[in-house]
């Protein structure tokens, strides 16, 4: 029964970051201050790609849980995969974003990693 709480708190918990970071991004592109278009649209078309990538994962988790149940085989591959997934994403976010002075990308390796460590401890049993 733990599992499914941790499951569907870090379900929830991802995808609300995931369009918090979304919700943003117009005012995260213009701190950038002038850029050329091209670069504007870069910019843009990645950070929205992050935030859709983790709403991707946080209902995907969630879904599965609901729809499949935590128990099923498939269902421990896709936790799984989506906390390595998290890792990965949040070793880049440290290497690079983290070292900027915006808060919300210092927290951001914190974030999934708990998140990715939620779904792991999830999965198991």
């Amino acid at each position: 029964m733990l599992q499914s709480v941790f499951l569907y708190t870090a379900s929830i918990i991802i995808t609300i970051w995931g369009v918090a970071h979304i919700i943003p991004t117009g005012g995260v592109v213009a701190g950038f201050g002038k850029l050329s278009g091209d670069n504007k649209k870069i910019i843009t078309m990645e950070w929205i790609a992050e935030g859709l990538t983790l709403v991707f994962i946080g209902l995907l988790t969630l879904a599965v849980t609901v729809l499949v149940g935590r128990d099923d085989p498939g269902a421990r591959i896709v936790y799984r995969g989506c906390a390595l997934m998290l890792v990965v994403m949040a070793g880049l976010t440290l290497f690079t974003g983290a070292r900027t002075k915006i808060i919300p990308i210092k927290i951001c390796p914190f974030v999934k990693t708990a998140v990715a460590i939620l779904f792991f401890v999830g999965s198991m049993g």
